[in-house]
């Protein structure tokens, strides 16, 4: 099909756009949305910013106004045809008058497809399959869930130029550079859960958490106190939705949309900010000064800032009606709202640490307060430990069934997992056909000898090895970041 400039064009900036609900849409997909009027002019864009939130066409048909009617309205996923936490979008869109819809990918939930057909039942135009792969790209993670019914997985590595990812005594810190090492947090912020194994928690103890102020969505912008206070008022208008940043020694919580000022300021001079209250509902109330320092100033968080729809309790609703906030170092979040309204929550990582035989020490860095936590074991396994258990049966009487653990980590809304620790669950999960991307670091050094960065993945011989294509080749500061993804994708649906 020859796909028109202008529809390639507008639908391009919409896959842009659905980019910036990464890491905060979970367990919803990130969709982008441009409204142009009837004379071809863009009257309103818009995005998915937070699950529960307006979504992407809702908040550029707001933008639009009466300019909407008669226009055409591309999405980047079929508007959605059923009433959940919000209404249908194809409704919102009869209702604004749009004259076209052009759809870049259907969607395949059944509960929530069927918006074309709707929209071609009113007598709107409505055109399908426009740059569907960048669309299919950027939507990845929810595609693979919806599906599938399991998570999509992300595989990450470090290791030397010759596939060492630790030298034969056992260390591994640190192959890769500082910036490689904060790239990894940026993805894993980005993430649903952290998976890894129960050799990777007894040998290195690691957090599992994504670094403060590692947020990867685009729109959530970090600034210190000082640069804030040196900034004109007015946000932006590229980023409608939510913003904010968590760190040491000061930092600036923005949300808000359009020419709207900012609407949150929290402040602190240690990492993070806990539990700061709602500060009235009028949001002029006090500092909310808590012992650890951190402060709340003239927070003014309501529903006509964040859901673009002005009603309480609809979204985010009123700051401290029911509400409050709470930033953690383990990553950032919002939350708030009237009773019973969800906020608008970035929040950090589930972490999985997967532990066929209960292994895991009650004293484990990974099973302190920075994070939730899920210790998956065998079924057949007596233990104390006192953690989040989930059990799962054994695969071929060894390890866990992986595809066991990825239904049940999608049954609690785990959309993307981010696999990381030692060769041998990567291998497990490779040789089930698993792993949906690849992302490896390398660094411009030698070991020789030392731990592979993959263990037994079911290759006997050369005509069983794993096909991978690469996407993307990147310097991460004196390192090269490699991502590729299966050639195949058995049992994937398009």
């Amino acid at each position: 099909m020859e796909i028109p400039a202008q529809d390639a064009a507008h639908m391009a900036r919409a896959v842009e756009l659905a980019g910036h609900g990464h890491g905060t849409t979970s367990p919803n997909p990130v969709v982008g949305c441009v409204v142009l009027d009837a004379d071809g002019r863009v009257a309103g864009e818009g995005f998915h910013a937070y699950a529960g939130g307006p979504h992407a066409e809702v908040v550029a048909l707001a933008q639009a106004g009466e300019r909407a009617r008669g226009g055409t309205a591309y999405v980047t996923l079929e508007p959605c045809d059923h009433t959940g936490r919000t209404g249908p979008c194809s409704r919102a869109l009869l209702e604004a008058g749009v004259a076209r819809v052009v759809i870049a990918v259907p969607d395949p939930n059944p509960k929530a497809a069927g918006g074309a057909a709707r929209l071609r039942a009113h007598g709107v135009a409505v055109t399908s399959g426009v740059l569907t792969e960048a669309a299919e790209r950027v939507n990845e993670e929810w595609l693979t869930y919806a599906r599938l019914g399991r998570p999509h997985v992300t595989w990450k590595f470090a290791a030397t130029l010759d596939g060492r990812s630790a030298a034969e005594d056992g260390t591994s810190k640190w192959i890769t550079s500082p910036e490689a090492r904060a790239d990894v947090h940026r993805l894993r912020a980005a993430s649903d859960a952290i998976v890894a194994g129960i050799g990777t928690v007894l040998a290195d103890d690691p957090h599992l958490t994504a670094r403060p102020g590692s947020a990867y969505n685009p729109g959530l912008v970090a600034r210190s106190a000082a640069e804030y206070d040196a900034r004109p008022t007015a946000p932006g208008r590229d980023t409608p939705g939510v913003r904010g940043s968590t760190g040491a020694g000061g930092h600036v919580l923005e949300a808000g949309a359009g020419d709207e000022a900012p609407v949150a300021v929290a402040r602190g001079d240690v990492p993070g900010v806990r539990d700061v209250p709602g500060t009235g509902p009028d949001g002029a109330g006090p500092d909310g000064a808590r012992p650890d320092g951190a402060r709340l100033d003239g927070a003014r968080l309501d529903g006509a800032r964040l859901d673009g729809a002005g009603r309480e309790g609809a979204g985010v609703g009123r700051w401290g009606a029911g509400g409050g906030s709470l930033v953690s170092d383990a990553g950032f979040g919002v939350t708030g709202g009237s009773s019973g309204s969800p906020g608008a929550v970035v929040r950090g990582p589930l972490r999985v640490v997967v532990d066929p035989s209960a292994r895991t020490p009650q004293d484990a860095r990974v099973l302190d307060d920075q994070a939730p936590t899920l210790v998956a074991v065998a079924d057949d396994v007596d233990t104390d430990l006192k953690a989040d258990l989930l059990r799962l049966p054994r695969h071929d009487g060894g390890g866990l069934d992986l595809h066991a653990l990825l239904r049940e980590l999608a049954a609690r809304g785990v959309v993307s997992v981010f696999l990381e620790g030692g060769p041998t669950l990567a291998g497990a999960f490779v040789e089930q056909g698993l792993v949906d991307r690849v992302v490896a670091y390398l660094a411009p050094a030698l070991l020789g000898s030392g731990r592979a960065a993959l263990g037994a993945a079911g290759v006997r011989t050369i005509g069983e090895l794993h096909h991978l294509k690469f996407d993307e080749i990147s310097p991460i500061g004196p390192d090269v970041r490699l991502i590729a993804r299966p050639t195949t994708q058995p049992g994937r649906e398009k």
